[in-house]
Order: structure tokens, then sequence, then C-alpha cells
């Protein structure tokens, strides 16, 4: 016998390295990680958030992180493409398994994933988060802010999610309005953050820089990537991705799809040109399963999900 196993999510023994593992069978959890809910010597935990009582279209974002994870199987066993180090030989990693919040009471939900994500925060860990529908960035948000200050915002999408809510609410639940609330609060410093991949309509930037698809088009990823890290700077950073910044061609796995969007292939090349940024927390929303085709916006989610593992090793690199 050849000593190899499988269910590593619950069998291995260490945190850090990459193990092979088949990928059509065993437990599932994120790149095959560990699953645990220690987080003592952790440098990074990944937890689902299946929320997706906010969005304005389709439904079926609560199935994303299962997705995502199912996705990952096939991504474990390399090291994490056209990066230099493997990340997993850096960090330990575990995957925390998926945030609790009863859905009989959706009002409280928000404080709820504020709570889990401040809880891990508090530990140590940074978190990547698996969504979900792009509401729960808003108090993911507000749980890193907590701990850092307010945060530089890179956030790829096709909306800008700034929409001001019907009659100024200030307790709406709408994943289209979160990063309104967020300048308005003072919990993101707009000078300093961006937006990638926009391709619908809001006259009011609320002071975001925005690079829509057609910019990164004809500008191209280089050029891209210069303006984000310009605007960025050194500062603390949020990356949110939701995965219908990507052209519905990449990811029609979504609930608000839009055409025109980046590639997949610029999106990664965009996120690998980011290395060095100080990134602190980051989160891949929006994948919807029952509209996917093949998987691959489950696939696609992953493979991004990864890179911002391999942005964190990083930016641990660079300033600690």
């Amino acid at each position: 016998m050849s000593g190899r196993q499988t269910d590593n999510a619950f069998r291995r023994s260490e945190l850090k390295g990459s193990i092979s593992e088949p990928t059509y069978s065993g437990a599932l959890s994120f790149l095959r990680r560990r699953y645990s809910r220690e987080l003592e010597g952790v440098d990074l935990a990944v937890a689902g958030v299946p929320y997706d009582l906010a969005t304005t279209n389709r439904p079926g974002t609560r199935f994303g992180p299962r997705s995502m994870r199912q996705a990952s199987t096939q991504l474990a066993w390399d090291p994490t493409y056209r990066w230099k180090q493997n990340p997993f030989d850096e960090l330990n990693v575990i995957d925390y398994g998926d945030f609790y919040f009863d859905h009989a009471h959706p009002a409280a939900i928000p404080s709820a994933i504020e709570a889990e994500a401040k809880s891990i925060l508090d530990a140590g860990p940074a978190l990547l988060a698996l969504g979900g529908d792009h509401f729960l960035t808003w108090p993911l948000l507000k749980a890193h802010a907590e701990k850092h200050g307010p945060l530089a915002l890179l956030h790829f999408d096709a909306h800008t999610d700034t929409w001001e809510p019907d009659e100024g609410s200030t307790d709406d639940i709408n994943h289209g309005t979160m990063f309104y609330h967020a300048v308005r609060e003072g919990i993101v410093d707009v000078e300093s953050s961006i937006q990638v991949g926009i391709r619908t309509t809001n006259e009011d930037t609320r002071g975001f820089q925005i690079l829509d698809a057609q910019w990164v088009m004809e500008n191209g990823v280089a050029t891209t990537v210069k303006a984000i890290r310009k605007r960025l700077g050194e500062r603390k950073c949020y990356l949110t991705f939701d995965i219908d910044c990507l052209d519905p061609a990449f990811a029609p796995g979504t609930g608000t799809p839009v055409a025109g969007g980046l590639s997949s292939r610029e999106a990664l090349a965009i996120l690998r040109g980011l290395a060095g940024i100080h990134l602190v927390g980051m989160d891949v929303v929006e994948v919807a399963p029952a509209y996917d085709v093949g998987d691959i916006s489950s696939l696609a989610a992953a493979t991004i999900a990864a890179q911002e593992i391999a942005l964190f090793a990083e930016a641990r690199k660079v300033f600690g």
C-alpha cells in the first residue's frame, strides 16, 4: 500500500503543506484543508457563509460555499499557479466550516455573521469567506474594521453596490446597498478604495475610483494593476470578489449576471499582479450553482479564492 489516505479534511495531521487525494472522493473541504474550530496557531480560516436572503434577482447562493469546496478538490494537489512559493508551505490554513445563523429570524442574521467573524479575528487568524450573496460583506467589513480601523476596499463586481436604500433606510438587508452604508459609516476609506469590472450605471460613485469593464479591456491587465496599486498604496485592504465581475460566458452560475465582463484569465492575472498589497481580509461571493454550466462558475470562484490566499501569504511577508 502507498500509505496515502482519503478524507484528509478530517484525517490530515498537519495544517501546512498540500496532500494529494483523488479529486472524485473524500470529504469535501476547501482545498483539502483540515476542518477545525481550533484557532490557536492558525494564520487563515476559510469559512462558508451560506446566506442568500438579500438577493434582488435569482436566489441560490446559499449553496455557493459547498460548490466552491467541491470545485476546489481539483486544485488542492497543485501549488497555486504562477506563484513562486506555495502559500500552504507558509501558512497554517483551516476550513472552519460554515457560519451558523437562524433563517427563521432574518433580521438577526447580519449581527450573527458579524459576531462569528469577530470571534475568529479576535482569536488571531485572518478570514477568507465563501458566499453567499454579497450582502454578507457588510457584516464582515464591520468586523474587520473593528480590528483594523477603516479599510481600503478592493471590489471586483459588475455592480457598484452603492445604491442609496429606499427612504434612507439604515438597516436594509440588500446586496446592492452595502457599500453605500460602508462609506456613510466610515468603515472604508473611500479615497483609497477602488471598484473593478463595473458595467451597470450608478451616477453617484460615492467617491470610489471605478475601473469599469470597458476601461480594463481598453487599457489591459498591466495598466489595471498599476492603477489599483496606486489607489490602495500600503493601506490595509479588504478584497471582495463578486463572481459576476466575470462575463457570464465564464461564470453563468450567479444571481445577477451582466454581459460584457472580465474573462477568468484577465481576473486571475490582475490578482497575481497585486502581490504585496496589504491584504487583511477577503471573500468570494455570489456563486449560485443551480444556474451553472459544468461547474465553471464554482471552479472560477475556487481558483480566485486560492489566488486570494496566495495574496494574503505575500502580504504576511511584507507587512507581518
